[in-house]
Order: C-alpha cells, then sequence, then structure tokens
C-alpha cells in the first residue's frame, strides 16, 4: 500500500516539567519555520496566561514544522493526568511520539500513564533524553529506567527496538552519544524521518475525518480538529456527521484549514494524512466521524476519560458580593460553564433543585482549579464547595476512585510520609532507596485521601519532598473517614476590619489567615484554631484608649506573618460546611451558615440525624 512520505503525524508526551514545550520550541525555530526577523515567545506552544505563570501545559496544542521538504505535525500534550483525556485522543490522531525523560528525575508517575497510552495504540516511540545538561545527570541509568517501564507496561518487541537521543533543550542540541552534544537538533528530525512511518495515501477511497480535540470562535463557532484517515475532503463539499447518538446530519464544509508554525492556514482540501480544524458544524463532538453522503461508515468511537471529582458551584451570597466582580448573576454563571463545555469534553455541568448552584465534574482539583482561576480572572464571583469523588457503582459494589502515588523524600522523614499514607488508608506497594539519601515510595491511595494532603505533606518533609499521583482505578469503597482536615477553625463573629490588638488577641489560639485592615465579614474564616473544635472570635477588638502613656509599651507588640491561602490551597483546606468565596480581587474561607447560633442549630440537629440513622 502506498504510503505519504511528504508528512509525519507525532506527539510530544512527557511527565510535567520534562521540558516538551521547550523542545518543541527549538524545533520550530531551527526548522526555519519562523522568518529570521520574526518575534517568537518562549514556550510558544504555551498560549494561556495559566500556562505560561505555571509552565504547564493544559491544552494539547498543534503545529506543524517543514524540514527537507517534509511536513512535521508536531501535538504537544499535557504532562498532567487531569488533562488526560487530551493524551488519549491525540494518540489517535498520530503515527509515532517522542516520549521526553528528564535525565535526572527519569520515569514518572505521569511518564507512565502517557506511555501507556501510547502503548495501547500501538504507536511507534523514540524516547528523548532532555536536560543533558543538568547538574548530578544519569543519562544510562535513566534509559534503564525507560526500559523496564516498558517491559512493565508489556511492549511488544517492536516498541522496545526503540532510538534514543540525548537532548538539551534549552540549549538547542541532540545528539546519539550521552557524553557529546552536536550544535542542533540534526539528529532528532533525522530520527523521526527514519523512524516514525509514514500515513497511508488512501486518497481515492471514500472520506472519513474524525474530531479528536474542539475549539470554539465566536465568529464560525466550534471548530473541530482531527486526522483525515482516509480520502479527500474539500471546501463546499456536502458531508454526512455521525454523531455518537447514531443520527446523521448533513452540512456543507465552509471552512478548512492547516497548520503551519503556530498560525493556522485556510486551505482548499485535504487528504488522508492530513491534520485539520474544520468549521461549519454547529454541534460537532469528539469522537464523531465525517464521511460522504452516499458512503457513511463511521470510526470507533474515542474513549473519554470520566470525571472522578466534583464540586458544587454556587452564585456567590456572602455579605461582599457583587463588591468586586463584574458577572455576578446565575445566569452569567451559567453561561459561562455551558461555554466552557463547548471545548473542554472532560468537564460535566448539571443543574440543581436550585437555580443558583451548579454540580461541576472534572478530572481533578488541577482542572477544576483552573477552571475556577480562569473565570475569576475573566470578572466572575462565584462560591465553590469542598471537591468531593464520584463513587460509582460496580457490580452492586459502591467503588471510589483509587490514585497510583509516587513520593519522592529525604530519607530522614520516611517514616513520617509512610504514617501519614497509612491513617488515609494508602496501601504501599514499592520501595526504592537509590542510596543517594532520597527513598523513592509508591502507593495506592483512595482519592478522597488525598484532597487536602499536599499542604500536610510539605509540612511533614519540610519542602524537600516531591509528590505525583494519576488515577489508578475504581475499587471498593474503604468503611470509614478518610484524610479530611484535622484542625477546627478560627470564625469571626463581627463584620468590621480586622485590627492589629484583635488579631493579637487570638494569636495564641491559631493560625491566622488575614493581615490587619483586612474586610471581615460574621462567618468568615479567619485562621485555623490549634485545637479540633471551631472557635468564634473577635479580631475587629479596639484596643481601649486610656490617659496614662507608656514610652515602649506599643512599640513592644510584633505580631506573627499571617499564612495566606492561595486559590488552591484553599480548596483543598475546605470542610463539608465551608464555601470558598472566589472573586477577580480576593479569595475568602466562609461558614456556609454564617450566623454563629444557627450553625450550632444546624450542627444539633444532623447529629440528632446521624444518630437516629
Amino acid at each position: 500500500m502506498k504510503s505519504r512520505e511528504d508528512i509525519r503525524n507525532i506527539a510530544i508526551i512527557a511527565h510535567v516539567d520534562h521540558g516538551k514545550t521547550t523542545l518543541v520550541d527549538q524545533l520550530l525555530k531551527q526548522s526555519g519555520t519562523f522568518r529570521s526577523n520574526e518575534h517568537v515567545e518562549e514556550r510558544a506552544m504555551d498560549s494561556g496566561d495559566i500556562e505560561r505563570e505555571r509552565g504547564i501545559t493544559i491544552l494539547a496544542k498543534n503545529t506543524a514544522i517543514q524540514y527537507k521538504n517534509k511536513r512535521i505535525n508536531i501535538l504537544d500534550t499535557p504532562g498532567h493526568a487531569d488533562f488526560g483525556g487530551e493524551v488519549e485522543r491525540i494518540m489517535k490522531m498520530v503515527d509515532g511520539v517522542l516520549l521526553v525523560v528528564d535525565a535526572y528525575e527519569g520515569t514518572m508517575p505521569q511518564t507512565r500513564f502517557v506511555l501507556k497510552k501510547a502503548l495501547e495504540q500501538k504507536i511507534t516511540p523514540i524516547v528523548v533524553v532532555n536536560k543533558i545538561d543538568r547538574d548530578f545527570a544519569r543519562p544510562t541509568e535513566v534509559v534503564d529506567e525507560v526500559i523496564d517501564l516498558f517491559i512493565e507496561l508489556g511492549a511488544d518487541e517492536d516498541q522496545l527496538e526503540f532510538p534514543v537521543i540525548y537532548a538539551s533543550g534549552i540549549n538547542g542540541t541532540a545528539s546519539t552519544d550521552p557524553e557529546k552534544q552536536d550544535e542542533n537538533m540534526e539528529v532528532l528530525y533525522e530520527a523521526i524521518l527514519d523512524h516514525i512511518p509514514a500515513p497511508i495515501d488512501n486518497r481515492d477511497e471514500p472520506l472519513q475525518f474524525q474530531v479528536a480535540l474542539l475549539d470554539y470562535n465566536d465568529f464560525v463557532g466550534r471548530i473541530g480538529i482531527g486526522r483525515v484517515f482516509r480520502g479527500t475532503i474539500k471546501v463546499g463539499q456536502s458531508v454526512a456527521l455521525m454523531k455518537l447518538d447514531g443520527t446523521v446530519k448533513q452540512f456543507r464544509v465552509t471552512k478548512l484549514m492547516g497548520f503551519f508554525g503556530l498560525k493556522r492556514l485556510e486551505i482548499e482540501e485535504a487528504y488522508a494524512g492530513d491534520l485539520i480544524a474544520v468549521s461549519g458544524m454547529e454541534d460537532i463532538n469528539v469522537g464523531e466521524t465525517v464521511c460522504p453522503v452516499e458512503h457513511q461508515e463511521a470510526l470507533p468511537i474515542l474513549r473519554i476519560d470520566e470525571p472522578t471529582l466534583q464540586m458544587e458551584f454556587v452564585v456567590n451570597n456572602s455579605p461582599f458580593a457583587g463588591r468586586e466582580g463584574k458577572y455576578v448573576t446565575s445566569r452569567k454563571i451559567e453561561e459561562r460553564l455551558r461555554s466552557q463545555l463547548q471545548t473542554d469534553v472532560s468537564l460535566r455541568v448539571d443543574n440543581t433543585d436550585s437555580p443558583d448552584a451548579w454540580i461541576v465534574s472534572g478530572r481533578g482539583e488541577l482542572h477544576l482549579s483552573i477552571l475556577i482561576e480562569n473565570m475569576r480572572r475573566e470578572g466572575y464571583e462565584l462560591q465553590v464547595s469542598k471537591p468531593e469523588v464520584i463513587v460509582r457503582v460496580i457490580d452492586g459494589v459502591r467503588c471510589e476512585p483509587v490514585e497510583r502515588v509516587q513520593i519522592d523524600v529525604p530519607e530522614e522523614h520516611t517514616g513520617a510520609v509512610m504514617e501519614s499514607m497509612g491513617s488515609r488508608k494508602g496501601e504501599m506497594l514499592d520501595m526504592i532507596n537509590n542510596g543517594n539519601g532520597q527513598v523513592r515510595l509508591i502507593f495506592n491511595v483512595p482519592a478522597r485521601g488525598l484532597i487536602g494532603y499536599s499542604t500536610e505533606f510539605l509540612t511533614l518533609t519540610r519542602g524537600y519532598g516531591i509528590m505525583n499521583h494519576t488515577f489508578d482505578s475504581y475499587q471498593p469503597m474503604q468503611p470509614g473517614q478518610v484524610g479530611g482536615r484535622r484542625q477546627g477553625v478560627l470564625v469571626s463573629m463581627e463584620n468590621g476590619k480586622a485590627t492589629t490588638y484583635g488579631i493579637m488577641g487570638v494569636e495564641d489560639r491559631g493560625i491566622i489567615f488575614v493581615d490587619a485592615g483586612t474586610e471581615i465579614y460574621e462567618g468568615m474564616i479567619v485562621g485555623e484554631h490549634n485545637r479540633e473544635n471551631d472557635l468564634t472570635v473577635n479580631i475587629t477588638k479596639m484596643k481601649q484608649q486610656t490617659n496614662v502613656r507608656s514610652a515602649t509599651k506599643d512599640q513592644t507588640n510584633t505580631m506573627k506573618k499571617p499564612r495566606i491561602l492561595t486559590l488552591e490551597e484553599s480548596l483543598e483546606y475546605l470542610n463539608e460546611d465551608e464555601y470558598c468565596e472566589v472573586t477577580p480581587e480576593s479569595i475568602r474561607l466562609r461558614k456556609k451558615i454564617l450566623n454563629k447560633n444557627e450553625r450550632e442549630k444546624a450542627a444539633k440537629k444532623k447529629k440528632g440525624a446521624e444518630v437516629q440513622a
């Protein structure tokens, strides 16, 4: 069968921060895709503000480079397991992968996760050991780790015959020898052309195009991005869209776009093997097939990762509602959540009994917190509840998601970490001592045990521990409470401004979360109690002035620095009876019931109901 030698389709996969996006930058620059005077941002593929700030890739991006009259289509995939839905679908669009592994860190949980997806699709791999210029780089051991991982994941003999390239993405160099680098990345381009199979050229057969990613723009609506698996597609052609529910819709192709560098260029037609974007369909979805009206044959449906975590999003009804945000009504919030569904296929939004609340389900804390962060930057005000895992009934048994956790810690902290994992119902699978003072621990832990764990983990390891986790499987639900916050909170009993005098009066009761001068309201959480119960405090107290002066009294008062929580820390910190209030300017924690007496009544009622049950 004939193949298209002028084209290669590859994805770049790796654990978070192993240098995929920087590597793509260099491939783009060295291929001459940009004009010599064209300004290109660092990490050009990460186009979102949050992506650039955090140095993570959230959405898969595609680009294409020309090398020796051949086009290499590259898809840069997210490394975080929360965005695993993207990775799985991208594997359907490509014929090969570059597996990027850090020359010091070696294989990590997400390396395992993304590689598993690639091997399941029988895709040809090339291994790139990146950051070869790092201190303590250990390329030969890392290659051994990669081989072990391939074998463990059931790779066949062809997949184990992978070429290895040693590279430094930041310096733009690569070679096949770990000891010395060539001055450019020529060897990597050549490896792609030599080892990655070219797509089959069956452009004369009936069309089959499948959508793997979605984009949206206000002018043309939904845009389906995918691969032409066979046949030819042209602008103006009438085609059938085979929907996921089995129905068929007809439409005309109004626009086709190909990728070149970081731009999308309009094209007239595309053939088997091309990666393109198609517009003209109102309600196209991921996994649907476009084919000729007279020859309707759907490709197998793409599986999308199911959500494992859910939160309640509520209209802001705190005493400070509407002060800082532009969009505060339920209509505006619902519109924004529905528009997110246009492009984010792993998200679910369900209505509740109240018109002011929705259940939003996603792939993990990061997935949901990035949605909340984007909304607050766009001017929305809202409140969110504690994240909860989604329980499923499998064969009549209630099952919960279990995560595979890999922890790297200095030797002296292993005891504390193992004890804390045990209290969260973690089951230890492996313990590897590298002999350099670092120990690698691997656990299976119920996902609800990990909610709120990262702050405790950093405290236990004094900031030296590294934790990574990916979804493993659904397993029967463990009885009893797993994880959760042990400490109670300090709750304000007054409205007003926090004063230095008021804060110093309660400092010995716990850790304070607000600065002096911060506006607070009754029911707002202003700190963490050092005991297990909640305590109502007044930190707006003013000092009673007397006419007796003391030369030194006021100068000796020094206040401890408050602990200001980030959005992620706030979401992890929440309990069932609390909300996190998110506005463009502030992040506040509060009790759902603001009044102390009403709170106590509700708690008694709940206790009574539990006793009866």
